[in-house]
């Protein structure tokens, strides 16, 4: 390829150019940066350093003199919801909303402000209606979670499910596992309402939603019992170990229950002991166990909390083994009074060592239970405690 002179001549043209356009830029920079008042960067500051009084001071005297300016009263209004000042918040946005020189796509902006501000104030009712106003595409899906949470809050379990199969389809972010729960929310209502027909529909929906919805065959199976179907009981809580079999634990209690009216006690311990075999759940050791003391004796539990604390050790299982050998011992003929106290005074201090720290704790805010949630009481995440309890916090 041969060299081109006139690229020598056209060089220092391009070059003048760029410097041109870098000139043009820069004095851009320079005038939007002294447009804006000197407390906007004072408020940043102590954003970045956590001064949040101070940044608020900042931000409304940014505000005072720039008073057409949307961003600066975002940020004031957004810093008044983080502090918890929801009123100074609505105050704001609402003087906002009073001028009428706003375009309309500015006023939109100010109402989903407004919408956040009503939201985190608990005004459900107003949240409500300024998020089913917003038709702005941009909005759309965060009026969409907004109004999620709304309609999970008050209840509404049929709009709930409606918004959520709307974000599903706008976002790609799959809400099966919400949707399901929320049909079971309303089997629950059914089901108090002495509608045992809808309580049915609304389970089959759920596993429609989501087949792997355990809480759907947990109700079911309980309504199996209510209308004296052991049988058939059992077999739709045998369903759970194709789904999530960590959820054993919850059903076993149930599952020995509906046995024992079925007058076959023991082949629902040996259903307990094959699953205790397979999936080794702490929770399923705990009714497997009680039920071998209650039917066996104590010298079969024993030897159960025995051959499960050789495979995993745990102080739970040695207080098993511990309060089964106390029995054993308190009922012998022999003479073991001293080796009976021992024994008890082993079990107090192991007792003792648990304490109450078994518990079940939310995988996304920490929130601990004593007893198992379907829903986080403190987050309102589903599926977020997990099947089995543990005896330390997550983090």
């Amino acid at each position: 390829m041969e060299f081109e002179f006139w690229w020598l001549l056209a060089l220092p043209l391009f070059f003048s150019l760029g410097w041109l356009a870098a000139r043009v830029d820069l004095k851009q920079l320079l005038a939007e940066s002294t447009a804006l008042p000197a407390a906007y960067f004072k408020g940043l500051n102590f954003l970045i350093t956590n001064q949040h009084d101070k940044a608020i001071e900042a931000f409304t005297e940014a505000v005072q003199a720039n008073t057409d300016s949307l961003e600066l009263h975002f940020a004031l209004g957004s810093l008044f919801r983080r502090r918890g000042e929801v009123d100074r918040a609505i105050h704001l946005h609402l003087n906002l909303l009073e001028k009428k020189d706003l375009e309309p796509q500015q006023r939109t902006a100010v109402t989903a402000e407004l919408a956040q501000d009503y939201l985190k104030a608990g005004l459900l009712d107003r949240a409500e209606e300024l998020f089913e106003s917003l038709n702005d595409d941009r909005y759309r899906q965060p009026a969409l979670r907004a109004l999620l949470e709304i309609y999970v809050r008050e209840r509404e379990w049929q709009r709930a499910i409606k918004a959520a199969t709307e974000l599903e389809r706008l976002s790609g972010i799959p809400f099966r596992i919400e949707i399901s729960h929320y049909y079971c929310e309303m089997a629950v209502s059914s089901k108090l309402a002495n509608d045992i027909h809808t309580a049915r529909f609304d389970l089959e929906q759920a596993l429609n939603a989501n087949k792997n919805c355990v809480r759907a065959n947990v109700l079911l199976g309980d309504m199996e019992v209510e209308a004296g179907e052991h049988k058939v009981a059992i077999s739709v809580w045998k369903r759970i170990e194709f789904q999530k079999p960590e959820y054993l634990g919850l059903i076993a209690p149930k599952l020995l229950n509906s046995y024992r009216a079925l007058g076959q006690t023991q082949e629902g311990l040996q259903l307990l002991q094959t699953y205790q075999q397979t999936y080794k759940l702490p929770s399923l050791l705990n009714v497997l166990y009680e039920a071998t003391l209650a039917e066996e004796g104590a010298e079969s539990a024993a030897k159960l909390a025995r051959t499960e604390l050789i495979k995993k050790p745990s102080l739970n299982t040695l207080d098993q083994l511990l309060q089964a050998r106390a029995i054993v011992e308190s009922t012998s003929n022999t003479k073991a009074g001293k080796s009976q106290l021992d024994t008890q005074l082993m079990q107090q201090a192991v007792r003792h060592a648990i304490g109450n720290r078994s518990a079940y704790y939310c995988e996304q805010c920490g929130f601990k239970a004593k007893h198992h949630h379907w829903q986080c009481p403190a987050c309102n995440a589903w599926e977020a405690l997990p099947a089995e309890p543990s005896e330390t916090a997550h983090k």
